[in-house]
């Protein structure tokens, strides 16, 4: 027999092992949905050499075995949560009612931060007003300054916040500043990057890439750190769906402005928020932070409870969007919900229906151009049962709404980075902060009611009404949902 002739079949052979195990891979995998596995399944068998090489780039939510130790190793050894240093021990207690601290418990699951009181929130008017207060706050600041953002980039507001920081190293203030390495390039690759270093700042890039291809080896690519907190003094802090950027957006300047939404508070969730960023920063820097998450936290008399939580790949699984689902389900009477994208999995679009269903006075406002044209088509795939439930659907018009808000019975509100979307739930690192207290709620709601005003109402009228090829192409791309 000629030798090549023995070729075809041991090609052949390698094919059905490789395929074989990447299958028993997918069928073993913890953490997946049944839809999930179908579908990757169907991929590798369809097309099996793309398939494989997505499955292995893609399939998969690893950060790489070496970074997961290290960050759960830093997380274990943070120390405990300080007392309060200013007002009585009680001042920390929350004022929550009994009806609503299973929410709260939630949170507590996810990082073991409590619900406390004792915090003096402030709602920014806009992105601009955001970044004034910040760098009105860096300015003031006398010990240190944490600032990390998803996106930052070297526009107008952008560098206010650098010029901020430098001022504040050069008087001794020691600041410092991460960013995501894939979400900041611009801003990492400019000038500005290296000046603030060389005025003193300490810098860090967040999961940062290098090359690509060794890295996707190593883990995925598309795992990044979308938080957006600020922390001064470890006793005021940011939070919200604000990156540190104009709100034209340059980068994207066709669906500006974003409609962004930010909260100041000052009181003990901004140490909740220092653990945060502490984590993230010890796990990429070889620097102990312990000293600073020991000081006596500051409390507000007469503040309102408010909980920070932080969630990502290698924080508890299902995390954020089981914190999503309680929310909604926990709604009696009224829930307001602003979301710039919507790739639910069944269990959250179940709980929409279902609150819709139960009489629940609910609405979600999405924005009517998506920077996003893949989650445009699969967000609208939605639209039909969720409006069969009763649930009322906004489409914003003036600008990409890229607030993340979530109101319930008027009285707790939730407010963060996290979409609601696949994304958000299982690749990226995010962070929120659930608060209760019908005052400051019913601030949010006010907001809430402006995007409502600058919004379209989407009928389901309407929606039966598509063509045939807008709902086709809108229901074949919310089949690639469970490849996320």
């Amino acid at each position: 027999m000629d030798d090549w002739s023995i070729w075809p079949l041991v090609i052949l052979v390698i094919h059905v092992v490789v395929v074989t195990l990447v299958i028993l891979r997918i069928l073993l995998r913890p953490h997946r949905e049944p839809a999930s596995r179908v579908a990757w399944i169907v991929v590798v068998l369809s097309v099996p050499l793309l398939g494989v090489l997505a499955y292995i780039l893609f399939g998969e939510v690893n950060i790489g075995r070496a970074r997961i130790a290290r960050l759960r190793e830093t997380i274990e050894q943070l120390p405990a949560f300080p007392d309060s240093g200013e007002f009585p021990e009680s001042s920390l207690l929350a004022n929550v009612p009994q009806r609503y601290r299973h929410l709260f418990q939630v949170g507590q699951s996810i990082n073991g931060f409590h619900v406390l009181g004792g915090n003096d929130p402030k709602l920014l008017a806009d992105a601009n007003a955001a970044v004034d207060a910040m760098v009105s706050d860096i300015d003031a600041a006398s010990h240190h300054v944490h600032v990390l953002f998803y996106i930052w980039l070297p526009d107008h507001n952008g560098l206010k916040v650098v010029e901020a920081l430098k001022r504040a190293a050069g008087r001794g203030v020691t600041c410092r500043a991460m960013a995501d390495s894939l979400g900041s390039r611009l801003m990492i690759r400019s000038p500005h990057w290296q000046e603030m270093g060389q005025a003193g700042v300490r810098l860090a890039e967040a999961l940062p890439i290098g090359n690509p291809i060794l890295k996707a080896l190593r883990g995925r690519v598309d795992l990044r750190n979308h938080r957006k907190l600020v922390v001064v003094d470890g006793r005021i802090t940011y939070s919200g769906s604000q990156n540190c950027a104009d709100p034209e957006f340059r980068i994207k300047a066709k669906f500006g402005p974003w409609v962004d939404i930010m909260v100041r508070l000052e009181g003990p969730v901004a140490a909740q928020n220092q653990r945060l960023f502490a984590a993230d920063w010890m796990s990429q820097v070889d620097e102990n932070l312990h000293d600073l998450l020991v000081r006596p936290v500051v409390t507000v008399k007469n503040g309102i409870s408010a909980q920070a939580f932080g969630t990502g790949p290698t924080v508890r699984y299902s995390a954020m969007p089981e914190m999503f689902e309680t929310l909604i389900h926990a709604a009696r009477r009224k829930l307001v919900i602003t979301t710039p994208y919507y790739v639910p999995d069944d269990a959250m679009q179940g709980a929409l229906c279902a609150a819709g269903n139960r009489g629940v006075d609910a609405t979600i406002v999405f924005p009517a151009r998506n920077d996003s044209w893949i989650v445009s088509a699969a967000s609208r795939s939605y639209y039909p049962d969720l409006l069969a439930a009763g649930v009322r659907i906004r489409e914003f018009a003036d600008g990409l709404l890229h607030a993340k808000t979530l109101t319930l019975d008027d009285e707790v509100a939730l407010i963060g980075s996290a979409n609601m979307d696949r994304r958000s739930f299982d690749l990226n690192y995010e962070n929120n902060i659930l608060l209760y207290d019908p005052d400051f709620t019913a601030q949010i709601c006010q907001r809430q009611e402006d995007y409502i005003r600058c919004s379209r109402v989407v009928s389901a009228e309407g929606v039966a009404g598509w063509p045939v090829r807008r709902r086709l192409w809108n229901n074949t791309i919310a089949m690639l949902g469970p490849l996320l």
